[in-house]
């Protein structure tokens, strides 16, 4: 057998068999096929950057209960001046400090009649050594105590040259009586009027005798106020008021200021103030950042290397003392309010941070295959920025946008309560918050309520900022 016609034999029965295997064509095969015979696999709904953002943002307990702060605020600084329709600097000085109460009735007080001292026939006070004196045999009120005026007497203490009053709101204990509210310097006058500030409240009222020292024994009595008002203020609630009526005050929720101004009222007005400064001056001061950050990542070169230096320089200056220059300069004296001169200088000086984020992620984002092929079919600088490179952008701005609100909250607080900021009567949180310090441990809701505001905002939006920053993050994808 010769290898030629073996080869050939080979290669014809290997053709054949090919040509047995396969199958020949039928028009039958090339028909559509339903839609509803294709096979499906696991498939994800395709969504826009925004709608996964937000999906992956309402898995964040913390961030949408801020959202929910965030917005809860808002409607308290825009609506809730509509509803709670008090002037917040109309004083009430027959409601100076009052604290929050859920009865609001009061009795109407008639006018008390003058009061006189009590005098007594005494002996010459004899020579005694006023830390042995006794205590007071008898101590009563005299009339009805009210919230207009406790009117005390005792009986003489031989020996006793005066007296001291002492008032306290808890039960007297050891050595503490309470605050000295009056000294009577003669030993046969054995009566005393207390009108200072009264609340409805229980008092304990003490009495020590002296004679150049102070009696180490005391006679308390324990005195309970009921809410009252007097006849001239309840007639301009209702004219037909009369002494012994019971009329409805109205509500106070939160209380009153040290003027007897409503609270409630006025931390609505302070919202608008604080949350004008918190969101106008963050939101200038990003806008300028953009444009420079933006700019200086774009052209890069020496356009970048100034715009950066001008950034660093601006960066490094006191913001305090530029604020203090910014008052010189706008004219703003002692006691007058710097809502102008603050919002300059908030602007002027806090745009560098948005400058350096934008700046490094357009030096990012413009050598992307996107950017390239726009600027290959003709895009302009213009175009490119404002087209592709901030808008990817807007993710990271808007992040720190949510931080800087706070930060600016919390300097216009700052700066109001030292005395630079928002000044009275123009209300703010900050301004409140100066205010309320002052009488902290005796009425400390007027501290309590604009600070609480204060913290509850800036705690709010900065939870929301951080749920935003891993919702904007496509990088978090990788890591749910």
């Amino acid at each position: 057998m010769t290898p030629g016609p073996a080869g050939e034999t080979v290669a014809g029965a290997a053709g054949g068999g090919a040509a047995a295997g396969a199958r020949a064509l039928r028009p039958e095969d090339f028909a559509p096929v339903a839609r509803g015979n294709v096979p499906r696999g696991p498939a994800r709904p395709s969504l826009s950057y925004w709608k996964d953002a937000w999906l992956r943002l309402r898995r964040n307990p913390q961030a949408i209960a801020s959202l929910v702060i965030v917005c809860a605020l808002l409607l308290f600084t825009l609506v809730g001046p509509l509803l709670w329709r008090v002037d917040p600097g109309q004083p009430v000085l027959a409601r100076i400090s009052e604290p929050p109460r859920w009865d609001n009735r009061a009795e109407v007080l008639a006018e008390p009649p003058p009061f006189e001292d009590v005098v007594v026939p005494a002996p010459a006070a004899p020579e005694a050594d006023g830390a042995t004196l006794p205590a007071t045999a008898s101590l009563a009120v005299v009339g009805r105590p009210t919230v207009a005026s406790v009117r005390l007497r005792w009986s003489h203490v031989p020996g006793a040259a005066g007296y001291l009053v002492y008032r306290s709101t808890s039960r007297p204990a050891g050595d503490y009586l309470g605050l000295p509210m009056g000294e009577v310097t003669a030993g046969n006058v054995v009566s005393f009027e207390d009108a200072f500030n009264l609340e409805p409240t229980t008092y304990w009222y003490s009495v020590v005798a002296t004679n150049v020292a102070e009696s180490h024994d005391a006679a308390t009595i324990e005195v309970k106020l009921t809410p009252g008002i007097a006849l001239v203020d309840a007639k301009t609630i209702d004219p037909r008021a009369r002494p012994g009526d019971v009329i409805e005050r109205p509500r106070r929720p939160f209380g009153t200021d040290f003027l007897g101004r409503d609270l409630l009222a006025r931390l609505m007005a302070g919202a608008r103030v604080s949350l004008f400064i918190g969101f106008t001056a963050p939101l200038l001061a990003i806008l300028i950042g953009i444009f420079i950050g933006g700019a200086a990542g774009y052209f890069g070169g020496r356009v970048d290397h100034w715009l950066m230096r001008i950034t660093d320089f601006v960066l490094a200056l006191p913001f305090l003392l530029f604020m203090i220059l910014f008052k010189v300069a706008f004219g703003s004296g002692a006691g007058e309010s710097g809502i102008g001169p603050m919002l300059v200088a908030m602007i002027v000086l806090s745009w560098t941070g948005a400058a350096r984020l934008t700046r490094g992620q357009v030096l990012q984002l413009r050598e992307m295959e996107f950017v390239q092929a726009s600027r290959l079919l003709g895009a302009r600088p213009a175009y490119l920025i404002v087209r592709h490179l901030l808008p990817n952008t807007l993710g990271v701005i808007l992040v720190s946008l949510t931080f800087a609100i706070p930060s600016a909250i919390f300097t216009e607080a700052f700066l109001s309560f030292i005395g630079m900021g928002v000044a009275p009567p123009t209300p703010s949180w900050g301004s409140m918050c100066s205010d309320g310090i002052k009488t902290f441990l005796v009425y400390p809701h007027e501290f309590l309520f604009p600070a609480a505001a204060i913290s509850v905002t800036v705690l709010a939006f900065n939870l929301l900022g951080d749920g935003l920053r891993d919702a904007l993050d496509p990088r978090m994808r990788s890591v749910e």
